[in-house]
């Protein structure tokens, strides 16, 4: 039976793939971050694949994550739920 193994979209030329004893590893080619071990091929690239849609960044903070995504800093102490678009000042 023959495998079905993933092509590598035009898209990831930054990146490659190959092969050790222990699995499978994909490294970026511009920062020669190495990602793996992974037990398949298929694993390998999904994670590649997550890796290059991500905004993260390592080291940013929660509060920067939400800040960037427009989620509000502090919560409504009635429901506990963030208070979109609203004004809040704090008493000091």
């Amino acid at each position: 039976m023959a495998t079905n193994i993933p092509e590598t979209p035009a898209g990831y030329d930054q990146t490659r793939i190959f092969e050790r004893p222990d699995g499978f590893y994909w490294q970026d080619k511009e920062t020669d971050r190495l990602s793996g071990p992974f037990p398949t091929l298929w694993e390998a690239v999904q994670d590649m694949e997550y890796s290059a849609e991500s905004d993260y960044e390592p080291g940013e903070s929660l509060a920067e994550v939400e800040s960037e995504l427009g989620i509000s800093d502090w919560s409504d102490p009635d429901t506990g739920l963030p208070a979109e678009e609203t004004h809040h000042f704090e008493d000091h």
